[in-house]
């Protein structure tokens, strides 16, 4: 590893030294046949097991990971709390791995995606009392943890090419590159449905960071142009007393307002873009938004539902009579038993994180009859059931 990095800085300093090119090619070679030969012995050696690679690898990364952290810390990318929080995180990561090797990297590495206990009871406060505060909260911090956790994660990629293969070798290197790759995936993914959520504020929070990251690189300039005698002194101070303003302008993260991020959601819900900007702002105070974790169970069997619900985001499943629906995005359930006036036969579970607008049976009625679109669904939806779509009849009439 010493060598390599010898390598990359007498590859840099010779271009400045502006050395005859076949003596730096020459040189250049003969201390690269001195590197490889170190490589091939690192990875020819079997006094280490593989899964001991594995293990020192993954703790390398996630020292490496902790490194990265504080460095985001000190450019102010990332704040102070972010930053506390992330290498509370890395250090689990690493004694979870000193522990348990593989699978304690993944469990830590699960965890840090999860939803703590703080946040569950926030979820349950916000169903029952529609206490909005420590959710909006949470949801703000989990949205900036994920934005730092993927820049962090992706910049570990290069770290395993540039450190870890030529320590531990080639097949050491491309398993770690999986399990980071599933950890950026996960990150990715769970990014991906907080912008389903609540796309207003994502967009906010992707701008704040790319104004935070120029502003670094801004600083960055100036150093470099005082440095080298371009500037001085005392313009350098002036400069960054501006560059401090525009800083604490945007230290402050944008405040999450959950009920306006529910008027927004059901503007690019699939089934309510035929509404006029009229309805769907009655729509949009009529709905209830109900958060749920996995495996909570939504609807009991044989119970009245008294609502329908449009799965926002996530998924859920029906379970009835042996048999078994997935409903995604876009999809509903509960509006049968309305119809009917029935109870609901069926279990329904939340089987990823979701994100519910629920509509009161007389508000969905009203609903009904004024949109085809949502007629339609209620159909497809009966239809793939094997349930009965006479009841529609009357209201495709009307």
């Amino acid at each position: 590893m010493a060598l390599q990095a010898v390598r990359e800085d007498v590859a840099r300093a010779t271009e400045n030294y502006e050395l005859t090119r076949d003596i730096v090619r020459s040189e250049a070679k003969s201390f690269g046949e001195r590197l490889e030969r170190a490589v091939k012995a690192a990875e020819e050696s079997t006094e280490i097991l593989d899964r001991d690679r594995i293990t020192l690898g993954l703790i390398a990364l996630a020292g490496a990971e902790r490194d990265m952290v504080l460095e985001r810390f000190h450019e102010r990318v990332i704040s102070s709390r972010l930053s506390e929080r992330m290498l509370t995180e890395a250090d689990r990561m690493i004694e979870a791995t000193r522990s348990a090797g593989r699978s304690g990297y993944r469990r830590a590495a699960r965890r840090s995606l999860g939803f703590g206990a703080r946040f569950r009871l926030a979820v349950l406060l916000y169903n029952r009392l529609r206490f909005s505060m420590p959710l909006a909260r949470l949801t703000a911090d989990r949205f900036e943890s994920l934005l730092a956790q993927r820049l962090v994660l992706r910049d570990l990629h290069r770290f395993l090419d540039t450190r870890i293969r030529r320590i531990h070798g080639r097949r050491v290197a491309e398993l770690l590159h999986d399990l980071l790759q599933q950890r950026l995936n996960g990150a990715e993914q769970a990014l991906d449905g907080l912008r389903l959520q609540y796309p207003g504020y994502a967009e906010e929070l992707e701008r704040r960071f790319i104004r935070r990251t120029a502003l670094r690189f801004e600083e960055r300039e100036y150093e470099t142009l005082r440095s080298e005698g371009l500037i001085g002194d005392e313009l350098h101070a002036d400069l960054m007393r501006r560059l401090n303003g525009l800083r604490a302008h945007d230290e402050r993260r944008p405040k999450l307002d959950i009920a306006l991020q529910k008027a927004q959601l059901a503007r690019q819900f699939p089934l309510f873009t035929e509404l006029d900007t009229r309805t769907l702002r009655r729509l949009g105070r009529a709905l209830v938004t109900r958060y749920a974790s996995p495996g909570e169970v939504l609807v009991q069997p044989d119970t009245e539902p008294g609502a329908v619900y449009f799965i926002a985001t996530g998924a859920v499943e029906l379970r009835t009579a042996g048999q078994t629906w997935r409903l995604g995005r876009g999809e509903m359930f509960g509006q049968m038993s309305i119809l009917r006036k029935r109870p609901l036969r069926s279990e329904v579970r939340a089987i990823t994180p979701c994100t519910l607008l629920a509509l009161d049976e007389q508000r969905f009625l009203r609903l009904l009859r004024r949109s085809p679109a949502v007629r339609e669904a209620v159909r497809d939806s009966a239809r793939k059931r094997g349930l009965s779509t006479d009841i529609l009849k009357d209201l495709d009439a009307a």
